[in-house]
């Protein structure tokens, strides 16, 4: 396996990368190209970024992955994720990988996890350079999310409240309040051990705004001529299932959506076989080997 650690530009801001080429490819030889995203928070090191690029590779494709900004070694303030930063890191992501004499230009895909899930949903509704996008544990509707993830009257108005207080100390100060991760996107004790070292503890609460205010199901019927694909725990601990559903209904053909019951919000983490044959059988088809134009 070839790797080479490449860095890109975003609205003034160097990421960090890792490109990757499969083995056995020829010199001169283009290949489809797929970008992994990485949850919030978290970096280009996730097991639900490693874990797909080794599997993508070894299906014969190049992989990019690369730290959103403030994230892992990218530069931007620690912890202020801003959707539409994200998805503007992601469509210059698809700008680098245009320029590489390696990758098919007309073939480079998106495939995120939760919040990477949902940028490259958006990115991909946006931007007919993205040939196919694969969302696992993605949402389209951030204030529905955090209903779901806020479920009692009481953790909603303590949410909300959070919100509010953001937008006044940023009024009052001219600086963002900080607020811990799980006040944002709580976990299970059980799926703790999945957060990634580095991963970002406490964020901006005009991350959590951002996020908010995030609606990837007002452009993913956007996506259309162009394939996505839906990958959902049925019983996911962290983002309800709801949210593939609800893009799922507002998408345009050719999407599919696949539920796993033996599985939890970090699937791509568990090297759950089923979930890549369904992966692969996808990729084949629609962003197939060898298809050169």
């Amino acid at each position: 396996m070839n790797e080479k650690t490449i860095s890109l530009t975003s609205q003034g801001l160097r990421l960090a990368g890792v490109l990757r080429w499969p083995a056995g490819m020829k010199a001169k030889e283009r290949r489809p190209a797929l970008i992994v995203l990485h949850g919030f928070g978290s970096n280009k090191s996730a097991e639900n970024v490693l874990g797909p690029c080794a599997e993508l590779e070894g299906m014969g494709y190049i992989t990019l992955r690369f730290d959103m900004p403030g994230c892992g070694d990218s530069e931007g303030p620690r912890g202020n994720l801003i959707c539409m930063e994200q998805v503007q890191a992601t469509l210059d992501a698809v700008s680098f990988m245009t320029g590489e004499a390696s990758v098919q230009s007309d073939a480079i895909g998106l495939i995120g996890s939760s919040f990477g899930a949902a940028v490259a949903v958006y990115a991909g509704a946006v931007d007919q350079r993205v040939a196919g996008v694969i969302s696992s544990g993605g949402w389209g509707h951030g204030e529905n999310k955090f209903r779901g993830q806020h479920p009692t009257p009481q953790a909603w108005a303590d949410f909300t409240e959070m919100l509010a207080k953001g937008r006044t100390h940023r009024e009052k100060t001219g600086t963002s309040l900080m607020v811990p991760r799980m006040q944002i996107v709580p976990l299970p004790p059980g799926l703790k051990r999945q957060l990634v070292p580095g991963a970002i503890q406490e964020f901006t609460a005009e991350t959590a705004q951002s996020m908010f205010d995030f609606r990837a199901e007002d452009v993913v019927h956007q996506m259309s001529p162009r394939p996505l694909m839906l990958l959902h725990s049925s019983v996911d601990s962290v983002t309800p299932t709801a949210q593939s559903l609800a893009l799922f209904a507002k998408a345009k053909m050719p999407t599919d959506l696949h539920l796993f019951g033996d599985t939890d919000h970090f699937m791509f983490a568990e090297g759950n076989q089923r979930v890549w044959n369904v992966v692969r059988d996808w990729l084949y088809k629609y962003l197939p080997l060898g298809a050169q134009k």
